[in-house]
């Protein structure tokens, strides 16, 4: 493209970005981002933790190299920041985070470092290579997970 031609391309497209982005935002809901972002960060939690209890269970083939991933990808999801998904105000919508979440913030914090705590203790068992200790690891994940599940996710959405 000549130079003649690309200014007046480049200010167009320059105008329709900024004309088309209040279009682009506008459904965005300020509390739509934090369930989508808590939702987004309990499916990659689930397509990890998922394939290693299958393993265990003999559901699905063993492959330690997979399980590595598995565990290392486990660990790096639980990491993230899960607490800023929960702001106040952001319990209405669709969602399965039970109000209990918003009223007993600390147990629900607590539960977390919880289940960080087994992610890292099954990062060890899985670099281990014992398949009894990989076991008894995903089992004690599994419960930290579940204990948050028990008190604070509804079965259905918007209750």
């Amino acid at each position: 493209m000549s130079k003649s031609v690309l200014k007046p391309v480049a200010a167009l497209v320059s105008v329709a970005a900024l004309a088309l982005s209040p279009l682009a935002l506008s459904h965005l809901d300020e509390n739509e981002f934090h369930q989508s972002y808590r939702q987004s960060y309990f499916a990659l939690l689930g397509a990890n933790f998922g394939p290693m209890g299958a393993m265990v269970k003999g559901e699905m083939p063993w492959n330690q190299e997979q399980l590595q991933g598995f565990a290392d990808d486990f660990n790096a999801v639980v990491s993230l920041n899960l607490l800023r998904g929960f702001p106040d105000g952001s319990d209405k919508g669709t969602t399965r985070a039970k109000p209990e979440i918003w009223e007993n913030r600390d147990d629900f914090a607590q539960k977390l470092s919880d289940m960080q705590a087994a992610a890292k203790d099954l990062g060890v068992a899985v670099k281990g290579g014992d398949r009894a200790a990989i076991a008894q690891q995903v089992g004690a994940a599994g419960q930290t997970c579940k204990a948050c599940h028990d008190e604070y996710k509804s079965k259905d959405y918007l209750y």
